[in-house]
């Protein structure tokens, strides 16, 4: 290996410390370089490792406790320590193909589906069945065993007998929903979703690749390192559910993030390698070339890595299982995707350019022996070049050439698209908002269209002394009185009190015949607690109660999440402020990066609003307007925490470049121009290929899923071509050298230049 010294030789490259001063980053680097099979093998060992405990250990599933927030929360906490809390139910329709119903024979599927239920030891019970309005279908309600969260595991068997009883009914319609059939549906769904998402994401992001580095074998390194980082994360995030409970989403998210992040990190990687490589032209042996990349963008891959972290971990904030499950399978994702770049990227590197290195000797060698001219080493790569090319000259000659009127036209533009985003209205996607091609989904539709009042329950429950029993029956059985003539309410349905053993704990279901998401259903709930609670069973002294169910559930979600936004953002804002600041050693590159992510998530936001609450999407993409009438609740705080992170990619990336060229004493002016046409390349790919990631889950189901890929697409494509190609050169060009304020280091720097 040549020494430090020989290395900085190269024009362009950035000194190498000595080694006892170099950072962990290159000597972590290094270590890798020297001893390659090593490093590779203690790579693959780890993913081996992760995913061999993970499945050992399983994925501990959030439980019903993990969800209870608000007024809700501790509607179901009071019911349950009276064991009068939710039962899953299924409930089977029976119904005539085509015509009126067969009475005779929907009779004889009534006895058959019953007897077959009865049986199951998953089955608590089977109620009488109930015939519809209109007469034309026939319900049988199936109370299971267990808490509710768990029944979905259990709901099987009772799908089967079902399926069994249409076989032997083949003139009816006999089919099985609910709460558990509809979530097995769901994961069902999501796991072909996966499926489909990989099939689009893995070609085109290879044939990105390809056209990036134009080698077939350089191609299979960021693919290798994405895949088998995503791997070792969902084993780690099996052992770390054990801690923290899974939501369901991590799968999604290790996907999602792990695909584009672990093939940006390697890109940004390799490419630097390959610039180096072609600049030194052949002078300096492949373990230095390493180490040259591991100085720069290897450290810019670490910090990188560690923003998206810190900004992730904000989600914590907001104390929700399902924020905390995102944050969690992100920050693992990412975290495998550095260390596969610190350990496994360099040595397969060397690797390599060993083989490259064998071939060109060979070369040489029979070159000389015929006499012929000998072959030139280090050649140029037309892909290895850090010139940004006519296409990004064309495209960076704006911010060149007029700095403010780009910064202007260009900032108007973003907070244009941004503005759509203040009519944002948010909702939590349930029932109503799942694709219409499950199967349980289909038979709720019907359900809900035959028995309107099964749409939505309000549970009622109220905690007093024993002795005051039939004072809370008797008020309970006011407040049904009163709903029962409230249109918001069901008519046709007569409130039922249940008390506990120990007679200190009552419950009512109301019922309600209109949407989860209605406005009428939003009302029913407001005028329960506002006017009738506080007139009946507030009467009764000393009683404490509260209301449950998917409405108020729902409701207390986006309330509870409105309260902690505040909190999560301006720990967001400040975490990236300080950590931007401390990279950099700039106040004004820090406040610089808090500005842009804000352009770039308001901009993201806006066409999400018009997109998907507007329904432009239903009309360009054909979605189902179910997933498009309004924003998922937890959408935009998740994508604005992951965009803040995602975006500081870009950030660290290019400002650099920019800084090691400042570095040098190159003025600022031409700094910015050179840092952001060098890496002008390597973003488009990385663009090119998050874009696609992202982009592939707007072809899922799950309609927050949608949302959160086009958000991302929009926001990476936003931020690659308008933030880093003209707001940002716009801004530092204007700011010239006060865009490294306080830093003296910078300052003396630029001052050798000058001199």
């Amino acid at each position: 290996m040549r020494t430090s010294e020989s290395r900085c030789a190269v024009e362009g490259a950035v000194p190498v410390k000595t080694r006892e001063k170099r950072p962990v980053t290159v000597r972590v680097a290094a270590w890798s370089a020297r001893h390659p099979w090593r490093a590779i093998a203690g790579w693959l060992a780890f993913v081996v490792l992760c995913l061999g405990v993970g499945s050992a250990m399983g994925t501990h599933k959030a439980t019903a406790d993990d969800y209870r927030v608000g007024e809700a929360g501790r509607a179901e906490i009071m019911a349950a320590e009276g064991h009068l809390d939710r039962k899953p139910v299924e409930q089977v329709l029976i119904s005539a193909r085509n015509g009126p119903l067969d009475r005779a024979a929907a009779d004889e599927a009534v006895r058959d589906v019953t007897a077959r239920m009865r049986k199951l030891p998953e089955v608590a019970g089977v109620a009488a069945p109930v015939r519809s309005g209109d007469g034309g279908t026939l319900r049988i309600e199936v109370a299971m065993k267990g808490p509710e969260a768990e029944a979905k595991d259990h709901v099987a068997p009772l799908a089967a007998q079902t399926a069994a009883a249409q076989r032997a009914h083949p003139k009816l319609r006999v089919e099985e929903t609910g709460s558990p059939s509809i979530s097995v549906g769901l994961d069902t769904q999501r796991g072909a979703d996966l499926a489909l998402s990989e099939a689009i994401t893995l070609p085109v992001t290879l044939l990105t690749l390809l056209a990036a580095f134009g080698s077939a074998l350089m191609v299979t390194v960021p693919l290798l390192l994405a895949l088998t980082s995503i791997v070792a994360a969902f084993g780690l995030s099996m052992i770390v559910s054990h801690i923290q409970p899974d939501a369901g989403v991590g799968a999604n998210v290790i996907l999602l993030i792990g695909m584009a992040v672990g093939v940006d990190y390697t890109l940004f990687y390799l490419k630097r390698e390959r610039e180096e490589r072609a600049r030194s032209g052949g002078r300096i042996d492949t373990e230095a070339l390493v180490e040259l990349a591991a100085a720069t963008s290897g450290r810019a891959i670490v910090v990188s890595g560690l923003a998206v972290v810190v900004s992730t971990a904000t989600l914590y904030l907001a104390t929700d299982v399902v924020f905390s499950s995102l944050a969690t399978s992100t920050i693992i994702v990412v975290l495998a995707a550095v260390l596969s770049s610190m350990t496994a990227l360099p040595a397969l590197l060397v690797k390599i350019g060993q083989r490259a290195e064998r071939r060109a000797a060979r070369r040489e060698a029979r070159a000389a022996e015929r006499g012929g001219r000998l072959p030139r080493r280090g050649r140029w790569n037309p892909a290895d070049r850090a010139e940004p090319g006519r296409v990004w000259n064309a495209l960076l000659r704006p911010a060149g050439e007029r700095p403010a009127l780009t910064l202007c036209l260009s900032v108007l533009v973003m907070l244009g698209l941004a503005a759509p985003a203040l009519g944002m209205q948010l909702r939590v996607l349930n029932k109503d908002s799942h694709s219409r091609e499950i199967p349980a989904v289909k038979s709720y539709d019907r359900l809900t269209t035959a028995f309107p009042e099964l749409r939505a329950q309000h549970q009622i429950v109220v905690r007093a002394a024993a002795d005051q029993n039939g004072e809370v029956a008797s008020a309970l059985r006011k407040l049904g009185g009163r709903a029962q003539a409230d249109p918001l309410f069901a008519r046709n349905v007569t409130p039922t009190v249940r008390t506990s053993q120990d007679r200190r704990t009552s419950t009512m279901y109301l019922s309600v015949p209109h949407k989860l998401s209605s406005p009428e259903a939003i009302a029913s709930l407001d005028r329960l607690r506002r006017d009738y609670l506080p007139a009946t069973v507030g009467e009764v002294a000393g009683a404490r109660f509260a209301v449950s169910g998917d409405i108020p559930h729902d409701t207390d979600y986006l309330a509870h999440q409105e309260e902690q936004l505040p909190l999560v953002v301006g720990m967001l804002l400040l975490l990236t402020f300080l950590m931007t600041a401390l990279v950099f050693r700039s106040v004004v590159i820090g406040l610089i990066g808090v500005a842009l992510n804000l352009l770039s998530a308001g901009a993201a936001f806006g066409l999400v609003v018009i997109f998907f609450q507007h329904g432009l999407a239903s009309t360009l993409f054909g979605f189902d307007p179910a997933a498009t009438s309004a924003i998922g609740s937890r959408v935009p705080l998740f994508l604005f925490v992951i965009l803040f992170g995602l975006s500081m990619d870009y950030q660290v990336f290019v400002v650099s470049r920019i800084r090691e060229a400042a570095l040098r004493g190159v003025p600022t002016r031409e700094a910015v121009l050179h840092g952001i046409g060098a890496s002008a390349k390597v973003v488009t790919s990385a663009a090119v290929v998050m874009v696609t990631v992202f982009a592939s889950f707007m072809f899922l189901h799950l309609a927050e899923m949608k949302q959160i890929g086009f958000s991302l697409a929009v926001a990476v494509l936003l931020d690659a071509f308008v933030i880093r190609v003209m707001i940002l050169p716009s801004a530092m060009l204007l700011l010239g050298k006060t865009s490294w304020w306080p830093s003296r280091q910078m300052r003396r720097a630029q001052e050798r230049g000058q001199g």
